[in-house]
Parts: structure tokens; sequence; C-alpha cells
């Protein structure tokens, strides 16, 4: 490529095979072919790298709760339908949903999801905690004994009290409402037992009223605890204030006869509250496993019950926690496209990491690998074309009669154009302008030498 005009050029280097292809095709230099070459090489290095790590896991980890508790029913039911996806999901049973925050917290065991109540952290909830949506509703049941309906919880003051186990969402929302009654201790006895024992204390007589929740109480413990013909189920005739005052909290109906209608179970309409449920992710929680986890989520609480409405959840309901990019582009848009059409998780996750990876980079190196041989070409143009403006002025000033010393003169700067010009390095591709500007530097040479014998 360089402008010297030996009689034998010297043997081509030897150069990669894509530097080669740069050169030849856009009449790059070496040194640019090069530059470009290691610049596509880093790219598709490190969209490689990017595939490698991006990755969905095939294990995930969930905190879930007591064994029989709806929260463990429902990470079975998410364990059963993620395996048919190629996809375990290891469960930690827990003791509610205060232990599933905390273990989310601090990472405890490796978990990434769980079942977490509203209402635990007030309005500052702890960073790198991410809500997938809201689950479900989680009635709050106060079984109690007593001779006639009680109507309001500042009637259980000076009673023995099963307020849930330490640990689970049931004792904190149960000692929160209790305190708002005025109720924080004696001569009312707080028994902290786990919700099969309070159950059965209670149905012996050596407890008054328990709270019970589904994510620490079985649902058969709920349905005994209906069925005993001297206990009563509480009814929140005052759930208007109660929910005004903590809008974590919801309004639930439970009809009559929902539990049983051939033995009319409940009696008549119960009117209960409770938070609602949320399915909090760890910060970096994978985008397509939490989008495959929504679409079974979708199946697990869409169908309708005694609580819910059909397609009532998963929902993007506004909580304490911030909902997650990745949830809410799932609640706007489901599934991605590559998600519906192929139905391998893994097969679709990596095309769709593939055309994300693959698509803004083509978008980006196509317009630049277009404009650069352009830009290029230009600037190379321009060098030459600056060596013909001083070229043409002297030119121009041949035109008239001239002494020897003014030829003398015209050729000392002729010299320095011609030694500007054999500075020149240019492409292959530019050797026909290339030489075209040496003939024209010899044209007016031969002029000027003309001129100089006349």
């Amino acid at each position: 490529f360089a402008s010297d005009f030996c009689m034998h050029a010297p043997p081509e280097k030897s150069r990669p095979r894509l530097v080669t292809a740069l050169i030849e095709t856009f009449g790059f230099s070496p040194w640019l072919a090069s530059i470009v070459a290691l610049f596509l090489v880093f790219l598709t290095g490190a969209a490689l790298v990017w595939l490698w790590f991006s990755a969905p896991p095939s294990v995930i980890t969930l905190t879930s709760g007591p064994e029989g508790s709806s929260f463990q029913r429902n990470a079975e039911a998410y364990r059963d339908r993620l395996a048919k996806r190629g996809v375990t999901l290891k469960i930690i049973p827990s003791g509610g949903s205060t232990d599933n925050l905390k273990r989310l917290q601090s990472g405890e065991a490796g978990v990434d999801i769980g079942f977490v109540q509203s209402g635990l952290v007030g309005e500052n909830p702890p960073p790198g905690l991410f809500s997938l949506g809201s689950v479900a509703n989680q009635p709050l049941w106060i079984y109690y004994r007593n001779a006639t309906p009680i109507t309001r919880l500042a009637e259980l003051a000076g009673k023995r009290i099963g307020v849930g186990a330490p640990g689970s969402g049931t004792h904190s929302l149960a000692t929160l409402l209790l305190g708002m009654n005025g109720i924080t201790g004696a001569p009312t006895t707080f028994v902290e037992h786990d919700a099969e024992a309070a159950a059965k204390e209670l149905l012996k007589g050596t407890l008054d009223a328990v709270f019970l929740m589904g994510d620490s109480a079985p649902l058969a413990t709920l349905r005994a605890m209906l069925a005993a013909p001297d206990l009563r189920l509480f009814n929140f005739a005052q759930a208007d204030a109660y929910v005004r005052r903590h809008t974590f909290l919801k309004k639930i109906e439970l009809p009559q006869g929902a539990f049983d209608v051939g033995k009319n179970l409940p009696a008549q309409n119960v009117t209960l509250i409770g938070p609602a449920v949320e399915l909090i992710a760890r910060k970096g929680f994978n985008s397509a496993v939490s989008d495959l986890l929504l679409s079974e989520a979708k199946e697990v609480h869409g169908k309708g019950s005694i609580l819910r409405k059909p397609g009532e959840f998963p929902a993007p309901n506004d909580g304490e926690y911030p909902i997650s990019d990745d949830a809410q582009r799932f609640y706007k848009s489901g599934l991605g496209f590559t998600y519906t059409i192929v139905d391998n998780f893994w097969v679709a996750s990596l095309i769709n990491r593939v055309l994300v990876a693959i698509v803004p980079l083509l978008l980006v190196l196509i317009p630049a690998i277009r404009f650069l041989p352009i830009a290029y070409r230009w600037s190379v143009q321009v060098r030459i074309y600056r060596c013909y403006r001083p070229l043409l002025r002297l030119e121009t000033d041949a035109q008239v009669p001239m002494d020897q010393e003014r030829v003398r003169e015209l050729k000392a700067r002729l010299d320095e154009i011609e030694h500007d010009v054999n500075k020149l390095k240019v492409p292959a591709s530019f050797a026909y302008q290339f030489y075209a500007l040496q003939g024209h530097v010899a044209f007016v040479r031969n002029r000027l030498n003309a001129a100089g014998a006349t």
C-alpha cells in the first residue's frame, strides 16, 4: 500500500483471514482492518460470554411455610409444574411469612423467592427485594369459644389467646390487631403455639380463642375448627374500619355454606380480613425464570375458589415492595414470543438470548460497517485532493511568460509537492487516483522544463 515505486513489490505479509477480507472488501489499510477485526472479535466474545452467564438456572430455591399450610401446598404445585419444564424447585419449609422475609433479606440457604404476606415492613421495604405480584388474599381466621357471638376483638380481653408461633405472619397480624384494641398483655394471656397445637388446645378448652392463617395452618385444621359445635368463627363487623386504618388489609367475604353446603358451614355469610400474599424475589432473579414462574402461577392461582374470583391472581397489585421490571412486562405482554412457539423452555430461552444478543449487535454493526468504508475512502480522497490544490495553483502560475529565476522557483515548489505526494499511503483501491496524481505532477514538470529551455 505504500507509494514506493519499486520494480518489485515486497511479498505480502501473512494476515488473519478476517483482516484480509476487510482489506479486499472495503479497501481498508492494514492497520485499520486490524483494528476493525479486533473490535469484531471483542464484540463476538462479549456476546458469547453474555449468552453463557445469562443462561437461566436449572435449580431455584423457594422458602414456603409449615407442612400442610397453603404456602407449602402452593410451593409443591409450583414444583410439580416447573419440573415438567425442566426446572427444579427446591422447597425449604419455614415458620411462615416473617421467617421467609428474613431468609430473603439474608440470602440464607441460597433462597431466591418466597411467599410473604403484606404488612410486615410498612413503608420501608428492605432493599434488594422485588415483588413478582400478589398471588392470593390470606384471610385471618379467629375461632373462639363463647356462649354468644362477640362482635369486637376488644371482647377477648382477659382470655387465653393463641396468637401463632413466632416467625409466622399470624403472630405479626394477631398482635397488631389485638394492640389496636388495647390488648397487649396481662390480664390477657398470649400463647405462642403453632397452628395445630393451638387448635388442639382450643378444642380441649385450655384456650379461649386462636388466630389462624393459611400460611401456618393446614386446611384440614381450618375445616375441623369450623365443624366443631362449641366453637364460633369471628365475623369482622368492623372490617371497613380495619382496612381503612391499614391499607395492606383486604376485606374478604366467606359465603354461607362455602365449606360444606350440605352441613351449611358456615351457617351465615362471614366477613373476614387479611393481607395479600406476595411472591417476593431477590434482586437479580433471572428474567426467563421469572416469566416461567409467573406463567405457572397463573395456572396455580388463576382458578376461582371460595375466596377468590377466576383470573384474580396473580396480579401486579400496588403493595409494599416494588414490582420487578420483568414482572411488569409479563403482566402487560405475557410470555415472550419464543416461549409461546417453542414448547421446550431451555431451547426457547437460548433462542431468546441469541436474539437479544445478536439483533442489537447487528443493528449497530451493519450501519457501522457500511459507514466505515465511506468515511475511510473520503479521508483518502481528501488527502489526494490536498496535493492537487498546490499543484493546480502552480500550473496556473506557469501560464504566463517566465524568466529562468521564476522557473527555478516554481520547480522548487513542485519538488515540495512531489515529496508530499510520494509520502502518501493509500490502499490498492485508490492506486488509479494515486498514479494519476503522480502523472499530473510529471506533466507539470515537463511544462516547466520546456519553459526553462525556452
